[in-house]
């Protein structure tokens, strides 16, 4: 399982808020100091923007900060708003719904869901502070 790039720079632009200390950057910025496309950064922006991650200020002094606190925002905030469901298997979804083409609840099924229990718990187990610098 990969998580997209657009995964990998939102978690990068969201570590750099973190670090400016609830001071506004303004997009550009992130861009330029994470070598990130402006026109690709703004997609990202305003999916964390709409998932209240982020807010925006406008204005000659405007830009972006975090909507709150860097240890109250997790990885899984960020990556499920980016990726979508965290569901990387096909056969089990987050509800517990198994879709197999065999109809059963095998021994495969159960590791899968151990699997995907452990990757939605780390995730939710770091916050964006334990990543500042």
């Amino acid at each position: 399982m990969k998580f997209s790039t657009k995964t990998t720079y939102g978690l990068r632009a969201m570590i750099l808020l973190a670090q400016e200390n609830n001071k506004s950057v303004p997009l550009s910025m992130v861009a330029e100091r994470e070598d990130i496309s402006l026109k690709y950064l703004e997609r990202i922006f305003a999916q964390l923007k709409k998932a209240k991650l982020i807010t925006s200020e406008m204005g000659s002094m405007g830009g972006y900060c975090l909507a709150r606190e860097a240890g109250e925002i997790t990885v899984y905030d960020i990556v499920q708003t980016l990726e979508g469901e965290i569901a990387p298997f096909y056969c089990v979804d987050k509800s517990e719904k198994v879709f197999c083409g065999h109809k059963c609840n095998c021994g495969v099924t159960s590791v899968l869901r151990k699997v995907q229990d452990s990757l939605v718990e780390t995730l939710r187990g770091i916050r964006l502070s334990d990543l500042r610098a």
